[in-house]
């Protein structure tokens, strides 16, 4: 399975692409973070967001796609261009008929570390161990891509493939 991880950020939207499956080891395909500038209007940032995400599905072709789910913070700001590159990347998924799927930072902390209060070094560490990489990704945008592939992988793909066997047994059945 491949999957591309997206964490959503209207300044910096990190994007890792993981392929592999449960219980074999997961491989690394690419990671970036795409940047907007805040001196450009939101709706220009935005379509920035979505020519990257939609250059990064139509490269690396993923089976699925995995979103930080946006969840509150003090900052409504923060919030608000977080969840607006959210929906940017799941309407870039949804166009093209991938599944996508949103997993909670607590989920995604727990899946790679252990701990769903895990620090970002840690996960950041645990990414770079898991992916037998040399160097850890950075900056933390990048990791935490990485992370929700992984985390994808481990606890949502094996689902999404009993799902998509069901989906397509419906649709032969027609």
């Amino acid at each position: 399975m491949r999957v591309l991880g997206i964490d959503p950020g209207l300044t910096r939207c990190g994007m890792g692409v993981v392929e592999g499956s449960v219980g074999r080891p997961l491989s690394l395909v690419d990671v970036n973070v795409l940047r907007t500038s805040s001196a450009e209007p939101v709706p220009v940032r935005l379509v920035t967001i979505e020519k990257g995400v939609d250059a990064w599905i139509e490269e690396y072709a993923p089976d699925a796609v995995a979103v930080e789910r946006v969840f509150a913070r003090s900052d409504v700001s923060t919030i608000m261009g977080t969840a607006q590159a959210s929906g940017i990347a799941m309407v870039c998924a949804a166009r093209r008929g991938l599944p996508v799927v949103l997993h909670t930072p607590s989920e995604v902390k727990a899946a790679v570390t252990g701990s769903g209060r895990a620090d970002k070094a840690q996960v950041t560490a645990m990414v770079t161990r898991i992916l037998r990489l040399t160097s850890p990704p950075k900056p933390a945008d990048a990791a935490d891509a990485l992370a929700l592939a992984i985390c994808h992988i481990w606890r949502g793909g094996a689902q999404n493939r009993l799902e998509a066997a069901a989906a397509a047994a419906g649709k032969g059945a027609r």
